[in-house]
């Protein structure tokens, strides 16, 4: 008997939630340089991920209802589980636009408080499992991929909105979660790739995650009201993520589009949204030469590459939206998934 598709609805889908609340942002970013158009298309995209939540959100009530072993597959697979923070961290990139589109209303409240609760539950959850060492669904080398990095980006969000809606003690004290463990992850990203091997080639997509926690962790200085040389050393960090990550561009591109590949949107847009954050402050902001007529040309140049990126994420969103409509029709998505069995490592630290 043929399995429904429903069964297959992972919680990594909500990763497209992520990558178009983030172009929202990011083309929101842009309406000081571009004005009212870029108003325009930001409130569209941010409607269509409030849409396309709103469907995951009642696909995945459904799931749950029909089929509940899928959920406890999700729970305790090595990888998967931790696509799980996808969900609360879309929660609270919604409550994020509608701030940012809206301004501080209550229904925003509420959504950013479900967001920011549901995220930091998730974030115990999953790290949690590190307690349980080399046993059965605890830490596994061969089970560290990029996707760790999802709930420590979600902590790192919350102030984007928690700022405005007066909620700045408690979003920066979760904001702090992630900047704690965003070294440690990728720390332990990089030993596993030199001691274990890269991970499948259908998780190398996931590998521009690294771009998002410096990203983020420059909008959030800005929003804190810290130095702007602060946000500057972040987007230095994204920006070498970018050209880092860039140089497996045609390894990705050679891949069949699965859903991983989503992963490359978010990351994309927030360093969008970052360099136009940083054009759009005044001339020589946080540095000696404020005024300067150098400073006005370091900023109309970051003006050009911040739309320059836009113009990059908003391609590969709309790519990989393509891609999924036609995987959907197709019926190569809702499928079970071809990955490899994730097993411990064999005792002396060799691959398994």
């Amino acid at each position: 008997m043929k399995s429904s598709p429903l069964k297959f609805l992972y919680p990594g889908w909500y990763a497209i939630v992520m990558g178009l609340a983030g172009l929202s942002l990011a083309w929101h970013r842009a309406v000081p340089l571009m004005g009212e158009p870029a108003a325009a298309v930001s409130a569209a995209v941010g409607g269509v991920a409030a849409v396309v939540f709103g469907l995951l959100a009642a696909a995945t009530v459904a799931r749950g209802w029909r089929h509940p072993d899928a959920w406890g597959e999700d729970r305790r697979h090595p990888v998967r589980h931790t696509f799980i923070a996808a969900l609360p961290i879309a929660v609270l990139l919604l409550a994020t636009v509608a701030v940012a589109l809206v301004g501080p209303t209550f229904w925003a409240r509420a959504l950013w408080w479900a967001g920011s609760l549901s995220q930091l539950l998730v974030t115990v959850w999953v790290l949690g499992r590190w307690w349980r060492g080399n046993q059965a669904g605890g830490l596994q080398w061969m089970s560290v991929t990029p996707a760790l990095f999802i709930p420590i980006v979600g902590n790192l969000l919350a102030p984007l909105a928690g700022v405005p809606l007066g909620h700045t003690e408690w979003a920066t004290a979760q904001c702090g979660i992630g900047l704690m463990f965003w070294p440690i992850v990728l720390v332990m990203i990089l030993v596993r790739i030199a001691t274990q091997g890269m991970f499948p080639d259908r998780l190398l997509p996931t590998i521009f995650i690294f771009i998002a926690p410096p990203a983020v962790a420059g909008l959030v200085a800005l929003t804190l009201g810290a130095s702007p040389l602060v946000a500057w050393m972040a987007w230095g960090m994204a920006l070498f993520g970018l050209l880092w990550v860039g140089t497996q561009t045609r390894r990705i591109v050679a891949l069949p589009f699965s859903l991983p590949h989503w992963a490359m949107s978010f990351p994309l847009a927030a360093l969008a949204a970052l360099t136009l954050r940083l054009a759009a402050l005044p001339a020589g902001a946080g540095t000696a030469a404020a005024g300067t007529s150098a400073a006005g040309a370091v900023q109309g140049a970051f003006a050009v590459l911040g739309l320059a990126l836009l113009a990059l994420a908003s391609i590969v969103i709309l790519a990989l939206a393509v891609a999924t409509l036609r995987g959907l029709r197709d019926g190569t998505l809702l499928a079970p998934e071809p990955v490899a069995a994730i097993h411990p490592a064999a005792t002396g630290g060799g691959p398994a």
